[in-house]
């Protein structure tokens, strides 16, 4: 038999952190998890990372659902749940009831992902934009954070919420944007959460907006099992590898790792409202 294909295999468990870090937004279940043991499994190997709590993200109603689910099985998870943008073309009532329904749920902590995402064309603006009004609505009804995909459409992302009023709490989940655009969701009193696209070195305006983003406005996420930071680019990613984009941007912002990791645990403690872990 042939070897494996290294890019196949997941990144090596790094060295603990000392303080414990939060992974603002990974897929447990698109990371292979189905069971609370599989769950366990994960958060075992997150926590061995010094990554001790994660919030799983759902794309549409069936991940909703398993979403909260999980979230019951391990103190470590907390769910978001809201329909993606490239599925919102046959977002009916039915879809939305179940959505109120679960959004309400003690341990879901935001409504999310939702947005716009101008970059695939599995459903139009239009459908897209309705959609993500509707959710910034529920998110301000049911008092909680709204969890945002920006994929090629700042200007409209932002043009939306001030139409609509923003939500007390808006993160811009895996943020794509450049130092100006980061300056502007700033001002807007926005949070801005960086996977490990902000750990690649050709991501040059990406870095510049890490580099810039106060800390109290600072989360970081895998959005496992995308994105596996450097210098593991193209391997699978679960939310230990929070671990690796952490001591990057710490690097990048001449800070102490520990210190970042304290400071974005603080704010996803006051952006969703977790439990002190």
């Amino acid at each position: 038999m042939g070897k494996k294909d290294k890019r196949q295999e997941l990144p090596p468990v790094p060295e603990a952190l000392a303080a414990a870090a939060v992974d603002a937004h990974t897929h447990l279940d698109a990371c292979g998890a189905k069971t609370a043991e599989d769950v366990r499994e994960m958060l075992d190997r997150a926590q061995s990372a010094g990554v001790g709590r994660v919030v799983t993200v759902a794309d549409d109603i069936d991940s909703a659902r398993w979403a909260v689910e999980a979230a019951t099985w391990d103190d470590r998870v907390f769910a978001a749940v809201a329909l993606h943008p490239t599925r919102t073309k046959d977002f009916g009532d039915e879809d939305r009831a179940t959505l109120e329904e679960l959004a309400a749920h003690p341990r879901v902590v935001a409504v999310g992902e939702t947005g716009l995402d101008y970059y695939w064309d599995y459903s139009p603006p239009e459908p897209q934009q309705e959609a993500f009004r509707w959710h910034i609505d529920l998110a301000k009804r049911i008092g909680k954070p709204l969890m945002i995909h920006d994929r090629e459409a700042h200007d409209d992302i932002l043009r939306i919420l001030d139409e609509e009023g923003a939500p007390e709490k808006v993160v811009f989940h895996c943020f794509s944007g450049d130092a100006e655009f980061a300056k502007s969701c700033v001002d807007a009193g926005y949070v801005l959460s960086f996977a490990g696209t902000a750990t690649f070195r050709n991501a040059k305006g990406l870095r510049e907006a890490a580099e810039a983003v106060p800390l109290e406005q600072m989360l970081v996420e895998t959005d496992a099992p995308f994105l596996t930071p450097h210098p593991f680019r193209g391997r699978p990613n679960q939310p230990y590898c929070v671990n690796y984009t952490l001591r990057d941007l710490a690097e990048l912002r001449g800070m102490n790792v520990d210190e970042l990791a304290v400071a974005t645990t603080a704010t996803a403690e006051r952006v969703f409202g977790l439990e002190q872990g």
